[in-house]
């Protein structure tokens, strides 16, 4: 709880820090990576250093956690923190590094803010700082003994055992424990964190969800990130480092260091209820891992996926989709290809799809859940493109979804649906 003299002052204070916070954090980061370097080659990600989006997730982090703070002085916000635990655990980040963090990002404040930043304001919001930091390394080392590592040390070596190219864009990674230990547990949305050695020496780490876990071994799958520039930057984005990397050089054979399964957006156990899953592109991924586990444990609870793509030669785990779709007696796919299909053209259908025309519904354009028929007490998991899931949460609460029953998950720093 934050005490009452830090709370006026931190409420006083937060419309000048929130003003200025992208201007804080941009300085911070450069503060930081000036003193440790080697904590931009083999800690975060220079993508999304480059980008910016980093920047706006740590902005946005700080921000919310003093709002909660001020406003409900009794409680937390447990959500926000446990992600952001689950990012750093699987990332190894140490409690040695949070001081580090502290003395470069109050001397950022004190620059950009100058004579406003008193011993006063500077006493409340460490006192801010330092309450989410515990919070945070509590519920981190809570995670790692759950995983059976401590200090950091996440990283296990796991043989590629195989490739399989699923569409020109995204290519699916067997691995398996190089040491024949048995692989750690997950549950089904979990992501684990691949660490790569670039030509330049950087150990650059990315997460990536569990497509699937085949027995003895863990199942990843990685889109090939090219350069370009997104809606409303200011910028273009560099290809992607890491999944240039395992796309060009690894085919078989070769050693990755994997952390154990981490990530907060799972598949809930409890109930029978009806289940929804929306994802764009690359998002599938969790979505496939989720549904594979629900066919594997023969459920026969009502699910739709709904599955938005470019055109189906881009959509991954197509004929895996229809398959899945098949074994679940209450299942079906709602299917949209912005591209669409050529007058008179059929849906390309490969051999294993055969029989299941009558569960997979086929559609051209956005993706537009209200025209779905969602059950009573319908959960949903979200994953794709930001704006994307901003749309299907708009269109899920629309038709009556409790907020609480949606659940989204986004690949690279969280910057909230809104």
């Amino acid at each position: 709880m934050l005490s009452s003299e830090s709370a006026k002052t931190v409420t006083a204070t937060l419309p000048a820090v929130s003003g200025a916070i992208d201007e804080i954090t941009a300085l911070f980061y450069e503060k930081l990576f000036t003193a440790h370097p080697e904590l931009l080659r083999d800690l975060f990600n220079r993508g999304n250093q480059a980008n910016g989006s980093q920047r706006q997730a740590l902005a946005g982090s700080i921000a919310a956690f003093a709002s909660h703070l001020v406003a409900y002085p009794d409680s937390r916000p447990d959500a926000m923190l446990a992600r952001i635990a689950h990012k750093h655990a699987s990332l190894g980040v140490r409690e040695d590094q949070y001081p580090i963090v502290r003395e470069h990002l109050f001397a950022a404040i004190a620059e950009v803010l100058g004579d406003a930043v008193t011993d006063e304001v500077v006493r409340a919001w460490d006192e801010v700082y330092w309450l989410m930091t515990h919070a945070l390394v509590a519920i981190e080392k809570r995670l790692s003994a759950e995983a059976g590592v401590q200090d950091g040390k996440v990283w296990r070596p796991y043989r590629v055992a195989g490739r399989i190219q699923e569409t020109d864009e995204v290519a699916t990674f067997l691995l398996q424990p190089a040491d024949g230990a048995p692989v750690p547990p997950s549950r089904p949305g979990q992501y684990v964190s691949v660490q790569v050695q670039l030509p330049d020496g950087a150990r650059q780490i990315r997460q990536y969800s569990l497509s699937g876990q085949p027995d003895g071994g863990l199942q990843i799958s990685v889109k090939r990130v090219a350069a370009g520039r997104r809606a409303g930057a200011l910028s273009e984005d560099p290809a992607g480092e890491v999944s240039g990397h395992l796309h060009a050089h690894v085919h078989g054979g070769e050693i990755l260091y994997v952390s154990p399964p981490f990530g907060d957006v799972v598949l809930s156990e409890d109930g029978a209820g009806p289940l929804l899953f929306a994802s764009a592109g690359i998002g599938c991924t969790p979505m496939i891992g989720m549904l594979s586990h629900l066919a594997a444990a023969g459920s026969g609870r009502r699910i739709i996926t709904a599955h938005a793509d470019r055109s189906p030669a881009t959509h991954p785990f197509r004929t895996d989709l229809r398959r899945l779709t098949d074994k679940l007696p209450h299942a079906t796919a709602e299917l949209w290809y912005g591209e669409g299909l050529q007058e008179g053209e059929a849906l390309p259908c490969d051999r294993a799809e055969q029989g299941t025309a009558e569960a997979v519904t086929v559609r051209t354009g956005l993706m537009d859940l209200t025209q779905l028929a969602i059950p009573a007490g319908t959960t949903a998991y979200l994953c794709g493109p930001v704006p994307f899931m901003k749309a299907a949460r708009a269109q899920l609460l629309a038709a009556g979804v409790p907020a609480a029953q949606i659940h989204y998950e986004v690949f690279g720093p969280d910057l909230g649906l809104g």
